[in-house]
């Protein structure tokens, strides 16, 4: 399952990463590394962008970036 799939509410924690290069190293820069707890706060109506809280901190991701992300 992808981050984008995650419903409001939900807590996940992120299983793998699939980008490569820059936009891989921009998520994990984030805070967005394997094993970090994800609770998604908000869903835009449009799906875009998807408001998540992780490791103490408010982030706004937008829909292609949130897709590569895979969790449980």
């Amino acid at each position: 399952m992808t981050l984008r799939e995650v419903k409001t509410g939900q807590t996940v924690t992120v299983q793998k990463i699939n980008g490569e290069g820059a936009l891989k190293r921009r998520i994990m820069d984030m805070g967005i590394t394997k094993g970090a707890e994800i609770y998604v706060r908000k869903v835009a109506p449009l799906g875009d962008p998807v408001e998540i809280t992780v490791r103490g901190y408010e982030l706004s991701l937008r829909k292609a970036d949130s897709e590569i992300i895979e969790v449980k």
